[in-house]
């Protein structure tokens, strides 16, 4: 059984997930985003066995350090964004100097990859290569509970017009990935509230079910 808390972080809104399973008093974290003091205090009496990234643009990332530091924990990327941690070029913090300080992380100690499947908290966890807003977007699958960063959203879908989005590719990600999943699979977006993968088919106006 997991138990999702989410966690409103920084400017931006990102959604960092603390995932717990049978032991309450272990954990994995999604996208540790900015001004990440809720969730460090969170996890003060826990050990983290990993954080797992959907995608390393700044503000999905900008906890990495504090909470590696703290827990001394390693941090899962996908392949493809794993020279992103340390460019604050490629991470997008220097875009938005009003928003963010330049961010920069030591690297991840693991690689992700499409069709991946992580042992975690005793559960498994799923691993989707879902470009489109990032070369390197992947969404986690955790039973009936799919963590899918900025891809999905509920009535939406991720932005493309970022280094090495795509349009074409998170439409492709959405319909030939991520709507083939069971309809009663709830959807914990990288920003808003949370929605299932039944309500986007019939609903999203951004990427219809065809």
């Amino acid at each position: 059984m997991l138990n999702v808390r989410s966690y409103n972080l920084g400017p931006l809104q990102t959604n960092a997930y603390l995932l717990t399973g049978a032991d309450p008093k272990r954990g994995i974290v999604i996208d540790p985003g900015m001004n990440p003091g809720p969730l460090l205090r969170a996890v003060q009496d826990m050990e983290i066995e990993a954080i797992l990234l959907t995608h390393a643009h700044f503000d999905h990332i900008g906890g990495v350090d504090e909470l590696r530091k703290l827990k001394q924990c390693p941090v899962y990327v996908h392949a493809l964004e794993s020279d992103w941690l340390g460019s604050p070029k490629l991470n997008g913090s220097l875009m938005w100097p009003e928003t963010s300080p330049p961010i920069s992380t030591a690297p991840a100690e693991y690689d992700l990859a499409e069709g991946q499947v992580l042992q975690l908290l005793g559960l498994s966890f799923k691993v989707f290569h879902t470009p489109g807003h990032s070369p390197g977007s992947v969404s986690f699958l955790c039973g009936n509970d799919l963590f899918s960063g900025d891809v999905l959203f509920k009535l939406g879908v991720g932005r493309t017009d970022l280094s090495g989005g795509r349009e074409r590719d998170l439409i492709d990600s959405i319909r030939g990935k991520l709507y083939r999943l069971d309809e009663e699979v709830k959807v914990y977006p990288g920003h808003g509230p949370r929605t299932s993968i039944g309500f986007e088919k019939r609903n999203n106006p951004y990427v219809p079910a065809q």
